[in-house]
């Protein structure tokens, strides 16, 4: 390390490549067109490249395992042996097919009537996901019972680290925490704690840690994010127990205990008196708390502070950071600092400098991984006093002013109307029971009516032809040829299958955000700017960088275009103003309240259009609504304000007979289902099929009003399922809900899959609904 540095650690980085290396092995070896040493072999070379990459930028504290073929929770669960006994594993280490049947699901083999132990005959289904923590990441939710015990499964942390050495990295391997773990998971007995477990998992853990002390591995960081969450005391001294534990058992490992994603809160004091070497803080998400670590730290503990944002995409004011860290660090003492992102970068685009096409002022305001990496180096070194910096320093601040200043993010016509925005804006004509009855007379749908959630396929005709336009290979024209016969195709097929709603399949659409902000103003995007969401699956986020308005109509001519070729209704599909804002990269210069009614403000423009052009039927996704969930409940009152607000603004100036549908994504719901009845939707679909409709108790014990379609077919795994496993879906439901309330719908859009699963999974799923509809018709003995 240089003398005139302070460490510079990154928490983990992004591992799917610079051009998504890791989606493309990965989906090659799913359809057989790779083997799986293939598969390893392309693995190992991302790992070393990103190794490299860090060790070029400056960093100095290098991570390792914090590369993973599918999501590092579920890494966590193979590694101390927490596999579920549908997967039937007694391989170990535990095989790659066994990992990604837990990820994805195994289909039942009809040829040779067979499918994994306890899959009830339907083929294993894949592990409930959900979001980490307030992210638009995905983690696989590991499962516990009682009298569960542990072993050492995978060898991953050892091995990785291992690997990097040979290479000539000396890494910090990276674990998750075993207190978090054992919070992130679930049990089907519902009066089970996991963490009742912890003393079982602690040896799992001092196996890997004394196996990394044999090799060289003389720091580990351990990431407990549950200490941003509002925990009760119990939590609290199990983190005291099991530090304390791993801290006697394994002496010659110093423990990284990283926190992030909030501030400590009334978890200060034990992440203080954890016996561990080093604490990682989030000081972008809590800046008041570094001075409360200075006040009370012991003065033996390094401090890692998470001064860039790991979150956004936003260049900092390096300049302002060390006129604000400097009186810090002479506190704590530069031998007990390390410098660091607020979290792993795993949540940001891999280079800025991929992006061409980018206006050039815009460029000037970002960072992406590589970039703040490089930022993270520079201001270690000023911080270290190193005079060679200056000019960096001063481009940094002058970036950031420019942004602040630049006419590019305002606009004061919005402004006006913004001010203008009242009550009336806010409330529906009538309540949902004088509704209902005027929709159930216009529409006449059947008991358990059937829908889609909104996409269908983009196979590869669709995006070649997307590139193929984009490109200018495609003209125009042929372009919307192109598009009307995929959308008249799906409406057919549709019709013939039996769908009682329909929906035009989205195909002239990339991403459910990004098409909007593209017609949006306020909103660039990026080529390259990717970001793993699950597994395979990456998304590229917009960047909202300045107000928001639209120039005009946006899907109205091609709900009109669906609607004429067919006489059952056309849902017409929008997303709604909390999911644009928390799928995007927010600016940071105003509250995020006020972009979201912006958008809202768009979004009821654009509503207004489909009502007055004769949708009946009009769809508003919030996926994400929960997942913007502050992660502390005093802060939830105010984000939920906004947030249904938001929504409301958006979905209210219509008539009693038009059918508002919203839509919402792994959500548990008992928390906020008043915020969910207030937002007044007339039927919400959502995703229930992994957790076996056990997020319908919320509507159930709050007795909601409204209609509510619970998914049957899990779209996130490529498994095709029956319809009895969807009748035994929808049979649960009924136990929660009154027939009247519910309608049959997928998890969620079926962009991600392929026809030959959408097929006849729908199908399946048409011909539940009906031999649930013929059963309930028939007189009772």
């Amino acid at each position: 390390m240089s003398l005139l540095s302070l460490p510079v650690a990154t928490l983990g980085t992004p591992r799917i490549g610079p051009r998504r290396e890791l989606k493309r092995a990965l989906e090659s070896y799913w359809a057989g067109a790779i083997s799986e040493p293939q598969l390893l072999e392309d693995a190992a070379g991302l790992r070393a490249a990103n190794w490299a990459r860090q060790k070029s930028l400056g960093v100095t504290v290098i991570p390792s395992n914090d590369f993973s073929l599918y999501d590092q929770v579920l890494d966590t669960s193979v590694m101390v042996g927490a596999i579920p006994e549908v997967y039937a594993s007694k391989i170990e280490p535990v095989s790659l097919k066994t990992y990604f049947e837990m990820a994805r699901g195994s289909q039942w083999d009809r040829q040779n009537a067979s499918c994994s132990p306890g899959s009830g005959g339907y083929g294993a289904p894949a592990q409930e996901m959900t979001k980490w923590f307030d992210t638009n990441y995905h983690y696989m939710v590991p499962e516990f019972h009682r009298g569960q015990t542990f072993r050492l499964s995978s060898r991953k942390p050892i091995e990785e680290y291992e690997e990097a050495k040979a290479l000539g990295f000396q890494t910090r391997p990276v674990l998750i925490g075993p207190v978090t773990f054992l919070k992130l998971g679930k049990s089907a007995d519902p009066a089970f704690q996991p963490l009742s477990l912890l003393d079982e998992l602690i040896p799992v853990y001092v196996e890997v840690l004394q196996e990394l002390a044999k090799r060289g591995a003389n720091w580990v960081q351990s990431d407990e994010p549950c200490l941003v969450l509002d925990l009760e005391e119990g939590t609290r001294k199990s983190l005291l127990h099991v530090y304390d534990r791993l801290a006697k058992e394994v002496p010659d490992v110093k423990i990284m205990v990283a926190s992030y994603f909030g501030d400590l809160g009334d978890n200060l004091d034990t992440a203080l008196n954890m016996p561990v070497a080093g604490l990682h803080v989030d000081l972008v998400r809590a800046p008041n708390l570094l001075d409360r670590i200075i006040a009370a730290r012991r003065s033996d503990l390094v401090v890692s502070l998470g001064v860039i944002d790991g979150r956004n995409v936003w260049r900092s004011n390096l300049s302002t950071l060390r006129q604000q860290l400097d009186p810090a660090i002479a506190k704590l003492g530069r031998d007990r600092v390390q410098i660091a992102p607020s979290c792993s970068l795993l949540h940001v685009p891999v280079d800025v400098e991929l992006e061409t096409g980018l206006a050039s002022d815009l460029k000037s305001w970002l960072a992406f991984s590589v970039q703040k990496m490089r930022e993270l180096a520079i201001l270690a070194r000023a911080l270290a006093g190193d005079q060679n910096v200056a000019e960096s320093l001063a481009e940094s601040e002058s970036a950031v002013t420019f942004r602040r200043t630049s006419q590019k993010i305002r606009d004061a016509n919005l402004a006006v109307r913004m001010r203008a925005i009242d009550q009336a804006m806010r409330r529906r004509a009538s309540p949902f029971v004088r509704r209902a009855e005027i929709q159930r007379k216009r529409f006449g749908l059947p008991a358990f009516p059937t829908t889609t959630i909104g996409s269908f396929p983009q196979a590869p005709e669709v995006r070649n032809a997307r590139a193929a336009h984009a490109q200018g290979a495609m003209s125009d024209e042929q372009y919307d040829k192109f598009l009307k016969e995929e959308t008249a195709r799906a409406l057919r097929w549709q019709e013939d299958i039996g769908l009682d709603v329909l929906v035009h399949g989205e195909f002239e659409r990339n991403d459910m955000v990004q098409y909007f902000g593209e017609q949006l103003a306020g909103f660039a995007f990026t080529r390259n700017g990717w970001v793993q969401s699950f597994g395979s699956r990456c998304v590229r986020p917009p960047i909202l960088f300045g107000d928001v308005l639209r120039r005009k109509p946006i899907t109205v001519d091609w709900w009109l275009y669906a609607q004429s070729l067919t006489s059952k209704p056309v849902k017409a599909m929008l997303t709604g103003p909390v999911t644009i804002l928390n799928w995007s990269f927010v600016r940071d210069d105003i509250p995020r309240g006020e972009v979201c009614r912006q958008i809202a403000l768009a979004i009821r423009d654009e509503v207004r259009d489909l009502e007055i052009a004769g949708a009946s039927m009009i769809q508003i996704d919030e996926a994400a609504l929960r997942e913007g969930l502050p992660l502390r409940r005093s802060e939830w009152a105010t984000y939920l304000q906004w947030a249904v607000d938001s929504f409301r603004i958006c979905s209210s100036g219509v008539a009693d007979q038009t059918q508002i549908h919203t839509h919402m994504c792994y959500s548990e719901f008992n928390d906020i289902i008043d915020a969910i009845a207030a937002m007044d939707a007339d039927v919400i679909s959502i995703e229930t099929s992994r957790s076996k409709m056990e997020l319908l108790d919320a509507f159930r014990n709050y007795k909601y009003p409204n209609q509510i379609g619970p998914g049957v077919y899990d779209i996130h795994s490529p498994r095709i399922p029956e319809a009895g496993e969807m009748k035994e879906l929808i049979a649960l439901a009924r136990q929660r809900l009154q027939d009247s309330q519910l309608w049959v719908n997928p998890d969620c859009g079926l962009k991600t899959r392929k026809w030959e699963e959408v097929r006849p999974a729908l199908i399946n799923m048409v011909a539940a609904a009906r031999q649930l509809r013929a059963a309930s018709d028939r007189p009772s003995r």
